[in-house]
């Protein structure tokens, strides 16, 4: 998502800028070109010739150092920036942002900058809670800085609470959300994620192989492009995507409650979920102990729940899954008259690298009036983004029409 994208990074005089190399590193893994200010308290921490190493291009440290070339450093790097991220940011480098203070390199060039400025702050718990520094983030958010918050945990001083330099992953993220066109701003996206349980007793449980990779890739897409998300997911093994409303479910009867108590508020629901289609008719109370005999339980039909939202959706978009072992397209055709949707996305159990557990997919995403898209394999977050794009050009038709 950041490939060719032009990032300045700045690296203020704090023990978090040993993490700067991590991020460099990262935004390089993601195809972006980066550049390094460091200001001279900076250098103590970490050296230049390891940015250098790991960026790829030369590192910026002084403002009257002299180069082979003509540029003034902080003109060209303000009006070359993509972005520009700072991190750590010191109490120091916001204070004098904040105040207009343009004394050495970074602070000069984000003066000069038309470029979106992300700063990310690293200190001791009471220098982040100090009124002035607090006063300083919501002056610099209210000039359209983005300031994320800080992380929380023991502090290089061995104190405790908040002041850790957010993680480098995060940062990526929040970078990624800042330069992604917000196509679905004003949108509020409902998005199921995960398998579901259905008890058995205590201890065992009907389930299916889902690790909700789809749907938290969904989500954090639709975020990334301006939505307001809400997440409503069955158990998984993956952290709760940042900026998005979560809601944790278990059962199938769990999940279509959740749905029907948010689906008043959504505009878009994705129904990505892999919901148990059968749960035991009785659930004992104490664990089944082992016999000799055969155990037998009886199933029965838990709720259709994308079914029971085709009938009450409105105006809103439906989009659904189909996973299917033969006859796709057939499948998710009928599936897609006889519940309701807008679009129904569909893919092949036994494709290789696509489906349940995979960090890929290989989709085919198909409307109402039977116009298929086939998508090759790719990442789940570029299949999200596929799934989006076709969001967003029913709800433009739909604006077209009105």
């Amino acid at each position: 998502m950041l490939k060719n994208k032009n990032i300045i990074l700045g690296i203020t005089g704090g023990i978090a800028a040993y993490k700067s190399a991590v991020l460099t590193r990262e935004c390089v893994k993601q195809g972006a070109k980066v550049k390094v200010i460091m200001t001279r308290n900076a250098t103590r921490f970490i050296t230049p010739l390891t940015l250098q190493t790991l960026s790829g291009n030369p590192v910026y440290t002084d403002m009257f150092s002299l180069s082979g070339d003509w540029d003034i450093h902080h003109i060209s790097l303000a009006q070359e920036a993509d972005i520009i991220v700072i991190a750590p940011a010191t109490y120091n480098m916001i204070g004098k942002i904040a105040s207009g203070i343009a004394d050495d390199l970074l602070s000069a060039t984000v003066t000069a900058t038309k470029a979106p400025v992300l700063i990310c702050p690293a200190m001791n718990v009471n220098m982040y809670n100090n009124p002035v520094l607090r006063s300083n983030l919501d002056r610099l958010s209210s000039l359209g800085y983005v300031c994320m918050g800080a992380g929380r945990g023991e502090l290089a001083c061995k104190a405790e609470g908040e002041g850790r330099l957010p993680d480098p992953v995060d940062i990526v993220e929040e970078v990624e959300t800042i330069l992604t066109e917000k196509d679905l701003k004003g949108q509020r996206v409902l998005i199921t994620a995960g398998p579901t349980r259905e008890a058995i007793d205590p201890v065992r449980y009907i389930s299916n192989h889902s690790s909700g990779k789809m749907g938290y890739a969904l989500a954090v897409m639709a975020r990334r492009r301006g939505a307001d998300v809400t997440l409503i997911s069955g158990p998984t093994a993956l952290p709760v995507p940042g900026g998005v409303r979560f809601v944790g479910v278990s059962s199938a009867s769990e999940m279509r409650d959740a749905v029907m108590g948010h689906m008043g508020e959504a505009t878009v629901i994705v129904k990505a979920a892999a919901v148990a289609d059968y749960r035991p008719s009785v659930v004992s109370g104490s664990k089944i102990k082992k016999g000799a005999q055969p155990l037998n339980i009886n199933l029965e039909r838990t709720a259709d729940i994308i079914s029971e939202v085709g009938r009450e959706k409105g105006d809103r978009i439906l989009v659904g899954f189909a996973m299917e072992t033969e006859d796709l397209v057939k499948n998710a055709m009928a599936k897609i008259q006889a519940k309701g949707m807008d679009l129904i996305v569909a893919n092949e159990l036994g494709l290789p690298g696509s489906g349940f557990q995979h960090d890929t997919n290989m989709v085919k995403i198909i409307d109402r009036s039977g116009r298929i898209e086939d998508l090759p394999l790719m990442d789940k977050k570029d299949v999200a983004n596929k799934i989006l794009d076709r969001v967003v050009e029913i709800i433009r038709t739909a604006r077209n029409e009105a």
